[in-house]
């Protein structure tokens, strides 16, 4: 008989309570207790043969594994496939936004499947790619950037591309590099609201009073001078673009100045719900080259910041229930770990399936649910509709999809429940 308890010790039957003398054997044999708690975070190595047809882990493997505290799964498979199908779509040049997905193995998948430049928004992220992928061509793109910051990008990892959106940014780059003359800087201008799940011009990018001016004084001080938008994320209508590179043409054209490159920023899009699903990518980018050639785009060099379209299908969770009261069911993660964006103002409604602990148990209706996080604040709290049979019961693990992008970046070890087994597919 094993029993599983945090410490290792060896402990002999006349030391046990009676109640549990008779699930023993007859001979007095010392009972082993095994050291490794169900808490404890583990690594995982399994094939594409241990994968479930839709998504994640199979559910015997999931059975098996019998988890106690969330799996991440990252897919590279999936990761290789998504990312050769985007690079050969776009016209141009794929930067990935590391934001998404920091993790080395992502990072090193997309680059050997032909994303060579990347967006970086600190100084940990300027690091983290100079070790891992020396060559690789880095952007730093967050529009305000502590000065040390600057200065340690250009000195210390030889950073060459920054974003503004203000005439003190400008400064501020200027001053931390001491005036450089090999500066390539992008002007982000704001753009009107699409269809996106989170707008991102309410919190960066040039107004249209100040944008066309900006651009004009940036391209004084730049050895290459680029302009760059983001749509926002989650962008499930690809007219949002057009709209948008259509805009930028225009500042453009008021500013009087020589632009050399375009960013055309991120919000490409994963499929939440099969019913309603956003366009192929091969849609948006036919699209996007249309806009571009109409508005005299043809011949400049066009990038873009993908994030999520890049990384979502190759992620997956698997969650267990600890309980249920009707439709709200508690599981051990939330939003204070790989389900932020299932959360909060985003709410984005992931898509779920059910591993019924007894296999033999079979349900015969579907409901929309509601999950609660496992820590004890009140908005850790999930609405999705999350669509599950009817007869999901505490002890079941809830498989999630498209986490590939803002999972386990965002987690955190609010209240202690940070801890998360990763199972990687090879």
């Amino acid at each position: 008989m094993v029993i599983r308890l945090y410490d290792s010790v060896v402990l002999q039957p006349e030391f046990l309570s009676n109640d549990i003398l008779p699930q023993l054997n007859a001979e007095p044999e010392p009972i082993h207790i095994v050291s490794r708690s169900p808490f404890e975070p583990q690594e995982f190595r399994f094939g594409v043969a241990d994968l479930h047809p839709d998504y994640g882990l199979n559910d015997e493997l999931v059975r098996e594994i019998a988890p106690a505290i969330p799996v991440s799964v990252l897919n590279t498979h999936a990761m290789a496939s998504t990312t050769r199908r985007f690079v050969a779509a776009f016209p141009g040049d794929v930067m990935f936004a590391v934001k998404c997905n920091p993790d080395p193995i992502f990072l090193q998948a997309m680059y050997d499947n032909g994303v060579r430049r990347f967006d970086v928004a600190s100084l940990y992220e300027i690091a983290l790619l100079r070790d891992l992928l020396p060559e690789a061509r880095l952007y730093f793109m967050h529009p305000v950037k502590a000065p040390e910051a600057i200065a340690e990008a250009y000195y210390r990892h030889h950073v060459r591309a920054f974003v503004l959106d203000t005439d003190d940014e400008l400064d501020k780059i200027l001053q931390a590099t001491n005036y450089a003359d090999d500066l390539e800087l992008f002007v982000r201008i704001a753009v009107p609201k699409g269809n996106v799940a989170t707008d991102f011009s309410t919190k960066f990018g040039a107004k249209p009073d100040t944008a066309a001016a900006l651009i004009a004084r940036t391209g004084a001080h730049a050895a290459k001078l680029g302009v760059s938008f983001h749509v926002g994320t989650q962008c499930v209508d690809a007219q949002v673009y057009v709209n948008a590179i259509a805009y930028a043409a225009a500042v453009i054209a008021d500013s009087s100045a020589t632009v050399e490159v375009l960013d055309i920023g991120g919000g490409f899009p994963t499929v939440l719900c099969d019913d309603t699903p956003p366009p192929a990518v091969e849609t948006y980018m036919a699209l996007i080259h249309t806009a571009l050639a109409t508005h005299g785009f043809d011949g400049m060099e066009i990038l873009c910041e993908a994030g999520r379209g890049l990384v979502a299908d190759a992620g997956s969770l698997v969650v267990r229930v600890e309980g249920r009261k009707g439709d709200l069911l508690y599981i051990n993660d939330g939003t204070y770990g790989g389900l932020f964006e299932a959360g909060g103002a985003i709410g984005l409604p992931y898509p779920a399936r059910l591993v019924r602990r007894d296999p033999l148990r079979l349900g015969d209706g579907t409901a929309a649910f509601r999950l609660a996080g496992p820590t004890c604040d009140s908005v850790d709290m999930m609405n999705g509709p999350f669509m599950l049979p009817d007869d999901v019961q505490a002890g079941d693990w809830i498989v999630l999809d498209k986490l590939g992008a803002y999972g386990e970046v965002s987690r955190t070890n609010f209240n202690g429940f940070g801890a998360v087994h990763k199972a990687i597919i090879e």
